[in-house]
């Protein structure tokens, strides 16, 4: 697979978001199926893998130290900080406190079972601390040798230009999709591409409805984050059919699928764009990755983004309370 930056590590073009294994849509995925699906994603070319501690909380990270501990050597592995767990529940208050960092880190290279965290984000922006105390805070855990690089998640231009610099910013991970574009919007691309910065699109499809096989008939399992979503509500499903049926037309032209299309728009947009598309099955692993090897040419992008504009997305992607944690 081709390769692409981000600040100071060179990972795959398409990396594998880990979380939908333990969290997010429902039941957890069978221990050894999900350890098997990242093993399949290493040997289709995959070397860049993303995980959290609150994904479980914990077993998300248990979980991917044991699938990449054979070829750990050829893999970044990034986790994160950033959230109050007491008792392995999370209790949706954030916390970015230097000790808590410290705390956090020497207990995600544990469960990882790895002596270095390749890339380290702050999962949400705390604003009870200052970013530059953070900052600092993951620049002494780099030079103890415990990380190797830092990045933020759902940060705004703003704070992604103070934390650089007390400390080099490697990647800004952020909700980014044909139908979510906020980062376009708030100045966040632009601060990384000012600062050599990579950008991780998560939720690439857009928690699955670009890929064109979900709508407003689809049973969603109990405790999938979807069924309180309001872009999932079968009212927005159908007025957002639209932006589905337009990646369906470039996707036919150009003997794809809808994902794959969807996927290589966002690898098209800068070359320090790295998706992390996830899934629980072995086939939409390898279509996503099909997206590497389909090229939008001019007109393609033309068509995407004229028809794009014509469409309203109806309903925020996450409920209010989520939202307000994302910098704008």
């Amino acid at each position: 697979m081709q390769t692409r930056h981000l600040g100071t590590l060179e990972v795959s073009a398409m990396g594998y978001g880990c979380m939908g294994l333990d969290a997010g849509y429902g039941p957890a995925q069978e221990w050894q199926a999900g350890v098997d699906l990242i093993r399949a994603a290493f040997e289709r070319g995959v070397t860049h893998f993303d995980t959290a501690e609150v994904y479980g909380p914990f077993t998300n990270e248990k979980r991917v130290g044991e699938a990449v501990a054979p070829f750990r050597d050829q893999v970044t592995v990034a986790t994160k900080f950033g959230w109050e767990i007491i008792d392995g529940q999370r209790t949706g208050r954030r916390d970015s406190r230097p000790d808590h960092i410290r705390e956090v880190v020497d207990q995600s290279l544990a469960r990882l079972k790895i002596r270095t965290i390749d890339l380290l984000y702050q999962h949400r922006v705390d604003p009870a601390v200052p970013i530059e105390e953070v900052a600092g805070t993951v620049g002494e855990l780099i030079v103890a040798g415990k990380v190797r690089a830092w990045g933020l998640s759902e940060a705004g231009p703003q704070t992604i230009r103070r934390a650089h610099a007390v400390h080099p910013v490697s990647a800004v991970q952020s909700e980014y999709s044909l139908w979510t574009r906020d980062p376009e919007q708030n100045g966040a691309l632009d601060a990384c591409a000012e600062l050599g910065i990579g950008f991780v699109p998560f939720s690439p499809l857009g928690a699955g409805f670009l890929t064109g096989k979900i709508d407003e008939t689809t049973r969603l399992a109990p405790g999938d984050f979807r069924t309180i979503s309001p872009r999932f509500t079968p009212d927005a499903m159908r007025a957002n059919r639209a932006l589905v049926d337009l990646v369906r037309r470039v996707a036919e032209r150009k003997n794809a699928t809808p994902a794959q299309v969807a996927l290589a728009w966002l690898l098209a947009q800068r070359p320090w764009i790295v998706p992390i598309p996830g899934t629980t099955k072995l086939h939409r692993l390898e279509e996503n990755l099909g997206a590497v090897n389909v090229t939008l040419d001019a007109e393609d992008l033309r068509e995407i983004e004229e028809g794009s504009a014509g469409i309203a997305i109806e309903g925020a992607s996450l409920p209010e309370a989520v939202m307000a944690m994302v910098e704008r």
